[in-house]
């Protein structure tokens, strides 16, 4: 049996080892001329995304990240409000882990291709024909027996499965990120600092080379388009942003070599049809999580294995699917729904803002009291066999 998969980004070089694994062989193509790289700044994979690539093979020590156990939040006139763990300690030790972006997508394709899967660059889906032809924009064409669609937020696939397929909607909140060096702040190294500014959220967390690693949200009501976001000092407006607050966010902005953004953030609450035949959506294109949920690559990878193992276990691939779609819907909703409630006070206005930081205060201490039982279910899901 041979697997067609659209996307090379996290999901599509996941799925294609998982797959491999229960005997299927897979393909990667890549709209991009060389691969999904460059997009974004960093990301955290958390314990339960570690897990699932456990599965496969690949250990946390593997890949070009560093651990993040925990994150102190802040208000923009400096004052703390709590110290949390960032999900579980895994009785090996195991934290989550934070890495650019780039790098993951390196680390997983390059360990695909060494256990001999084969990736398609420059290859856009067009269109499928009969049970499973791949035509892409190219001209040319690949028959296959089931194909997955792990291309992401606007996935071609998704609309082919269903025309009608909502798309990802803006949540009213930028990202931009960077890179700062030579500068003496404090905390140890893999201790995220979340600041909630006076204008804009802030989070900056020092590597254990001494760089800081940071990003800001800026808030919009109505989504920019791609010269707004292309024609926009980013330096510029992030440092205004974030004048007159108590925190370091000016300090390390203006001593970054990198500044990253903008872009925006999208989530896509519920996609009702996941599959169609022999087509299925996998990761963002099936149910991309606000970045504020901290769990969209764990997402992905749950998925690319669990689809894996619903293909080992059924008699068909419609049946497969179904399984794939029975196992995953409940928890990946639940997921985007938390991720937006967690953005939703990023960027408010000055009453929402006044009350935000009253309230911040007593939620933050209930969390670090109840927190880790209240979100257990989020980081001890396990790829069942």
């Amino acid at each position: 049996m041979k697997a067609l998969i659209v996307g090379g980004g996290i999901a599509g070089p996941v799925a294609a080892m998982a797959l491999q694994r229960v005997g299927i062989e897979p393909v990667v193509f890549e709209a991009h001329p060389r691969a999904a790289d460059g997009v974004g700044a960093f990301l955290t994979v958390a314990v339960n995304g570690l897990q699932a690539l456990r599965t496969l093979g690949i250990e946390p020590s593997s890949l070009p990240g560093f651990a993040t156990p925990r994150f102190a939040m802040h208000l923009g006139d400096g004052r703390p409000i709590a110290e949390l763990a960032n999900g579980p300690v895994l009785p090996d030790g195991t934290v989550s882990l934070t890495l650019e972006r780039a790098g993951l997508y390196a680390a997983l394709r390059d360990e695909a291709v060494r256990r001999g899967v084969r990736f398609a660059y420059g290859k856009r889906l067009d269109r499928v024909e009969g049970e499973v032809t791949a035509w892409f924009t190219d001209g040319t064409c690949e028959p296959g027996d089931l194909l997955i669609g792990a291309d992401g937020l606007k996935s071609t696939v998704r609309s082919l499965i269903d025309p009608r397929a909502p798309k990802a909607e803006f949540i009213g909140l930028l990202n931009c990120g960077g890179y700062a060096k030579g500068l003496s702040l404090p905390g140890p190294p893999g201790l995220f600092h979340m600041i909630f500014g006076r204008r804009c959220f802030f989070g900056w967390v020092k590597a254990p080379d001494g760089q800081v690693w940071w990003f800001a949200n800026p808030g919009r009501r109505v989504e920019p388009d791609a010269a707004e976001l292309a024609g926009t000092d980013w330096r510029s407006e992030l440092l205004e942003l974030f004048r007159g607050d108590q925190t370091p966010a000016v300090e390390i902005i203006e001593k970054s070599h990198v500044v990253t953004g903008g872009w925006a953030s999208y989530d896509l609450r519920r996609v009702p049809v996941w599959r169609r035949g022999r087509m299925v959506i996998i990761g963002d294109a099936a149910h991309a999580a606000s970045p504020s949920s901290g769990q969209g690559a764990s997402m992905a990878i749950e998925d690319a294995v669990v689809l894996a193992r619903s293909l080992q276990s059924r008699p068909s691939v419609e049946e497969a699917f179904a399984d794939y779609e029975q196992r995953r819907r409940a928890r990946v909703e639940r997921v985007v729904a938390h991720g937006r409630r967690n953005g939703s006070g990023k960027a408010p206005g000055p009453v929402g803002r006044a009350l935000r930081d009253l309230m911040l205060p007593m939620v933050f201490r209930w969390l670090h009291k109840n927190g880790a039982e209240q979100q257990r279910w989020i980081y001890e899901y396990r790829v069942a066999a």
